[in-house]
């Protein structure tokens, strides 16, 4: 007798489909306008603080929020489809279930990625987004990626197989 009873497929594999170290890098080197969907207006909030690193790293950010009309020295926009020029990553800060209206809305406005930041998961957003041909990173942060491969971590060696947390065999 066979099984015919397909075990479900683990999120950690799903979720590694989504963590690309190379779509990773081409995202942070090729794509410079970045919509930030949920980015507050306090500074002590994560969204806030990803905003002002790229920003400073030569990023141009866009905030998305409809209760705000200014963040960050940028003019706020209530959607993505109200943002008057193009956007190459959507920058997602916003719980799971508003991902799939927003990676169809990315979709609509020729988004080139979707980037669900740490602990927002969607996989239905990220099927959306990539029929609609967009790149998808999932669970994590933009602002420690551009460290991790641009920026000062990358510096400092990390990332490089220069420092390591792993012991040489002895």
């Amino acid at each position: 007798m066979t099984d015919t009873h397909q075990s479900p497929v683990t999120p950690a594999r799903d979720l590694a489909a989504y963590q690309n170290e190379r779509v990773i890098q081409r995202i942070l080197r090729t794509m410079r306008t970045v919509a930030i969907v949920g980015l507050s207006p306090n500074e002590l909030r994560p969204s806030n603080y990803v905003g002002f690193y790229l920003r400073r790293h030569g990023y141009q950010i866009v905030p998305v929020n409809p209760k705000e009309h200014e963040i960050l020295g940028a003019t706020c926009y209530p959607s993505l489809s109200a943002i008057p020029f193009a956007v190459d990553v959507v920058d997602v800060f916003r719980a799971p279930e508003a991902v799939p209206p927003i990676a169809e809305e990315a979709v609509r406005i020729g988004a080139k990625a979707l980037w669900l930041q740490f602990g927002v998961l969607s996989f239905a957003g990220a099927e959306l987004a990539q029929r609609g041909s967009l790149q998808v990173v999932m669970d994590r942060c933009m602002k420690i990626e551009h460290a991790r491969h641009l920026g000062r971590m990358h510096w400092y060696g990390l990332n490089t197989g220069v420092i390591t947390s792993r012991r040489e065999a002895e």
